[in-house]
């Protein structure tokens, strides 16, 4: 009878091949662009993300000018890869001209290997749509729009300090479909302030009536650093009534033909958001703005490295295309990687193959067979022939079953 090698951590439900003599090799994985348009016309009280209020003009061409010096500074991390998706955050991208996106992303196809079927996702704002923009974007490149509508419900509206309301919502969603956009995503928060079920399920039947192809749906949540946390408005519902919405909701949103595939993100059959997909798979990302980060993995030296670039617009501007302009570099050490990957990949309902970890992480699956065991003991995970997924009760637990492979 063969014996079992001393060092094999193969895991529950997964036989023993033998096979643990070799280190795995990381693999880079897909590619995507996140490009950051820092500027919006307010501050929302609840947004904790890199946006600065317009004042005066905006220095679009400067900023155009910036983004492909940034571009080109960081090109190679990624020589002759081929880029997947590319997605313009904000702020709100959708300030900016079409004549300024259509001059990045041709930069952009100079310098990088689009694929054929490319997804290119521009974040829109209602409140700064305009009447024949939408088909200059496509012209453009644009292919998938993403509209940070929030609720229908305009008192909400204006609590939650949006420039749009209800009518102006669905307008901008309409331009953009007599624009020929059949691809679009709608952004939808729940537990607002003196909110009710009954007003989170209209806001929902107001986003079905206009038939997006994918829906954000997630709940409002006070981060540091922004108004609404050091003056939390009155009425938010408290976790039990949360959950009441987020049940009750989910349950609508997949009669309503929307598969939920990650913890806030649903899609009709085909449409998930590529560029969202290749974050939470621990893919690799070149972020170009002011602010962005970046995530890139080298075959070459077997490492895993995180870059950013500093907030503030002029200073970004200011240091472009040279050192000046990177807040930071680190490179992702081996016991924090576990944490990482996990931290992205189990949002998904999918779940993953411990080939996949290895590949795309360097390290052998012995480094998670204790937190997997736990997991699996828990009742939070699957672990079934080299696949591990998260079970019902494990996604309403996410952050715990994360913090199992936390470095001790």
């Amino acid at each position: 009878m063969a014996q079992p090698h001393d060092h094999c951590s193969h895991l529950p439900g997964q036989a023993c091949t033998g096979d643990h003599d070799h280190a795995p090799l990381l693999v880079p994985p897909p590619l995507s662009l996140y490009v950051h348009l820092p500027w919006c016309v307010r501050k929302c009280p609840y947004c904790d993300f890199n946006s600065h209020a317009a004042k005066g003009e905006l220095p679009f061409d400067a900023y155009i000018d910036a983004l492909i010096r940034d571009l080109d500074q960081d090109l190679p991390l990624v020589w002759g890869r081929v880029v997947s998706s590319v997605f313009f955050g904000g702020g709100t991208p959708s300030l900016f001209p079409p004549e300024a996106i259509d001059r990045f992303l041709q930069a952009a196809a100079a310098r990088l290997r689009f694929a054929p079927n490319l997804e290119v996702t521009l974040e829109t704002n209602p409140g700064t749509a305009e009447h024949g923009r939408f088909d200059r974007y496509r012209a453009a490149g644009v292919n998938r729009i993403s509209f940070g509508i929030q609720t229908f419900n305009d008192d909400a509206l204006q609590r939650l300090g949006r420039i749009h309301d209800s009518a102006e919502a669905e307008r901008a969603v309409k331009l953009a479909q007599d624009a020929g956009y059949d691809n679009f995503n709608i952004d939808l928060m729940y537990a607002l302030p003196q909110q009710t079920l009954a007003q989170a399920e209209h806001d929902l039947e107001r986003a079905f009536a206009l038939q997006p192809t994918h829906l954000s749906h997630y709940q409002l949540t006070l981060e540091p650093n922004t108004v609404f946390f050091a003056r939390p408005p009155q009425g938010i519902p408290d976790e039990d009534s949360a959950w009441d919405i987020q049940e009750h909701c989910q349950a609508l949103l997949a009669q309503a033909g929307y598969a939920q595939y990650e913890v806030s993100a649903y899609a009709k059959p085909g449409r998930q958001s590529a560029h969202n997909l290749n974050y939470w798979r621990f893919g690799d990302y070149l972020g170009i703005g002011a602010g962005a980060h970046g995530k890139i993995s080298s075959g070459a030296d077997q490492n895993v490295l995180r870059r950013w670039k500093h907030k503030h617009p002029q200073a970004f501007m200011d240091g472009a295309g040279t050192a000046a302009a990177i807040g930071g570099d680190d490179v992702i050490d081996a016991d924090r990687l576990p944490f990482e990957y996990m931290l992205n990949l189990l949002r998904l309902h999918e779940g993953f193959t411990l080939k996949d970890f290895e590949s795309r992480t360097g390290l052998a699956r012995a480094h998670i067979a204790a937190p997997l065991r736990t997991a699996v003991d828990r009742g939070w995970m699957i672990v079934d022939d080299g696949f591990a997924r998260p079970t019902e009760l494990g996604r309403r637990f996410t952050n715990d079953v994360v913090e199992l492979f936390l470095p001790s």
